[in-house]
């Protein structure tokens, strides 16, 4: 069983005896959403920590978006509840990259690719670019913001 796993079942535990319901409900929904990738395809196995990472990175993500959606249609309570659980998410996460991290992750993904290539890459690159740099960045940043990071120095 990854670390990262058994974290959250015990942290889940300890939310039981605390008798913290707004914890222990994300983290029943985050081991559920684990489970559920675990069983995903043609042959359950177990999840590596990075892949238990990107499972939790995909939870988050879907809180802020539903937050958001709750916002927009002036349903402040429940924004507030999503945006509980991204803080709770946020918690087993790794630290997110700065603006300048970010930066400095498109500069480096950049100079490789255009190692690779022979010549400083385009627009057309980008995707390699891409893949380069979420390799560099390794879930310490959102993709979104990545992407903006190496748009604008192609």
């Amino acid at each position: 069983m990854s670390e990262l796993k058994s974290q959250l079942r015990a942290d889940m535990t300890a939310a039981m005896k605390a008798k913290d319901t707004l914890r222990l409900a994300t983290l029943r929904m985050l081991l559920a959403a684990i489970q559920t990738a675990e069983v995903a395809g043609s042959q359950a196995r177990e999840l590596s920590d990075a892949e238990v990472i990107a499972v939790l990175q995909k939870e988050a993500k879907k809180r802020s978006e539903s937050a958001e959606v709750y916002a927009q249609a002036g349903r402040g309570e429940l924004a507030a509840n999503e945006h509980a659980e991204a803080r709770i998410i946020d918690e087993y996460l790794p630290t997110q990259l700065t603006d300048a991290e970010v930066a400095d992750v498109a500069d480096t993904a950049i100079a490789q690719v255009a190692q690779e290539l022979g010549e400083r890459p385009g627009m057309r690159q980008m995707g390699q670019v891409m893949k380069a740099a979420t390799a560099i960045a390794a879930g310490k940043a959102d993709g979104s913001r990545i992407s903006a990071a190496v748009k604008s120095r192609l």
